[in-house]
């Protein structure tokens, strides 16, 4: 049985780990009003800006419109972002966003295929230089923290480039898509060639529109055409952006999560700890006592 001082030692090391990750569960919960807020306030945007952009492609003739709609005959090289954070303490939050990336490649069926990442946080970025696997551009201290839209521009903007260019032959995002504070989903995303755009037709069927039969009829000012190339690679900023904010509040929104069940580890362990601190005592005074009253009647003998 060890000793009262070992076990009341331990008892104040878990008490000021307590006092840590109750911390930063409030910082936590803090930071996650603010950017749960921005992603809330972007996701009417970007469902807007889908919308719209679906219009102009169905009016500017689909995919022979823009070299961005167009698949490659031939894949060959694929490119990744991925968004993860730059640290740990949220629990299995990096390591599904990782597993997600795994299986992506994995489940490839042409094994001849070259993959490539541009990693936003430090613990993709570490994945990445541990499996191997080309990094062609790193962006730390973004996720988790307040950041503008000419991030998600400057970043998607040579991916475009590279995407014309011949460099990658499909982009995909990787993200964690927030949902509530306790389901956080790695979500995979195509960004280019950018898929097929719901068309208006479709969005009458299956969206708001069909319960009042309203349907929004964009005038377009130059041509359909000319707007939907000037859109495409703006849609490319909109959704790395909403991927990025999305990531961002499923982080602290883990890390909450994590701190909070740390923290109820912390007082179980404590209650553990004060029962066999309590036993050790008493065992100590029984132990006292005995030998007190033998030695009473060793000199009454």
């Amino acid at each position: 049985m060890p000793s009262l001082k070992d076990v009341k030692l331990k008892i104040q090391g878990v008490k000021k780990t307590k006092q840590i990750t109750k911390a930063m569960n409030m910082v936590a919960t803090s930071r996650l009003r603010g950017a749960q807020g921005a992603m809330s306030g972007f996701r009417p945007y970007a469902e807007k800006f889908s919308e719209v952009l679906g219009s102009l492609a169905e009016k500017a003739g689909g995919d022979a419109s823009s070299p961005l709609l167009t698949p490659k005959a031939e894949v060959k090289k694929i490119h990744i972002v991925l968004c993860t954070s730059d640290r740990g303490l949220c629990g299995g939050f990096n390591i599904n966003l990782t597993d997600k990336a795994k299986h992506f490649i994995k489940d490839q069926p042409a094994s001849d295929v070259e993959y490539s990442f541009t990693c936003f946080g430090k613990k993709g970025r570490d994945w990445c230089r541990k499996q191997s696997y080309p990094i062609a551009d790193t962006h730390l201290g973004i996720v988790g923290s307040r950041f503008g839209f000419h991030v998600a521009a400057t970043a998607g903007k040579k991916l475009v480039d590279s995407f014309l260019d011949g460099t990658y032959d499909e982009v995909y995002l990787l993200y964690s898509q927030f949902f509530s504070m306790g389901r956080q989903v790695p979500t995979l995303q195509k960004l280019l060639p950018i898929p097929p755009i719901e068309s208006t037709d479709t969005a009458e069927k299956t969206g708001a529109e069909e319960k009042n039969g309203y349907l929004a009829e964009h005038i377009c000012e130059p041509s359909p055409a000319e707007l939907l190339g000037d859109l495409l690679p703006r849609n490319v900023y909109v959704q790395m952006f909403r991927g990025l904010l999305e990531t961002s509040t499923s982080e602290h929104a883990a890390r909450m999560s994590a701190m909070d069940n740390a923290t109820k580890a912390c007082n179980d362990m404590i209650d553990r700890l004060t029962l066999a601190y309590n036993k050790a005592r008493q065992a100590a005074i029984t132990s006292d006592l005995m030998d007190i009253v033998g030695g009473a009647e060793a000199l009454r003998g």
